[in-house]
């Protein structure tokens, strides 16, 4: 990768040579194995086995999940916050767990919409949940930075499974929780 950095970087018209530049390739190609982590990683090795046994029946939520991901379409950055609700039936899954299910998804070359519904489905899988709701909020950096330049640009993504998808007070009761506390 580290070749393929350098080769970018004079494609563009700089100089390898220059001081700021001589590290960069190495640098970058670290920086990008970083941000494609989530390739590495599997479902059974982020959840590890942490669900437990609960008599639980009402939503979880976690709110504000801080997520980074790599748009497929410029491979620049997309910034924002996930928030995954679940309803669970006789397990929940360890609190981080829902996190780094987030960042395993989120650390791919990705489209927000793909995303969350990946988030969603693997948390609807991993705790046979009778319904998960998830929400994507991210600001894009190829809108942002190249082509419209939008800089208040948002885009909201969401994805509802089982009950979240089939009972309006249950869909109702993840929205308004989520107004609670922005």
């Amino acid at each position: 990768m580290e070749s393929h950095w350098a080769s970018i970087i004079a494609g563009i018209g700089e100089d390898l040579e220059r001081p700021g530049l001589k590290d960069t390739p190495k640098r970058a190609a670290k920086a990008f194995e970083f941000l494609t982590r989530g390739y590495n990683q599997s479902v059974e090795d982020v959840v590890n086995n942490a669900l437990f046994p609960s008599d639980s029946n009402e939503m979880v939520l976690v709110q504000n999940i801080e997520m980074y991901s790599l748009c497929e379409h410029h491979m620049l950055p997309f910034i924002g916050k996930c928030h995954v609700a679940y309803i669970p039936t006789g397990k929940v899954l360890g609190l981080s767990k829902i996190a780094r299910l987030v960042d395993m998804y989120a650390r791919r070359l990705q489209i927000q919409e793909s995303l969350t519904t990946q988030i969603a489905e693997t948390i609807l899988e991993v705790t046979e949940a009778e319904g998960v709701g998830v929400i994507v909020e991210a600001q894009h950096m190829c809108m942002m930075m190249r082509g419209v330049e939008k800089q208040n640009s948002l885009m909201k993504t969401s994805a509802m499974l089982g009950s979240f998808r089939s009972d309006q007070k249950t869909r109702d009761e993840f929205l308004s929780l989520l107004q609670l506390r922005q």
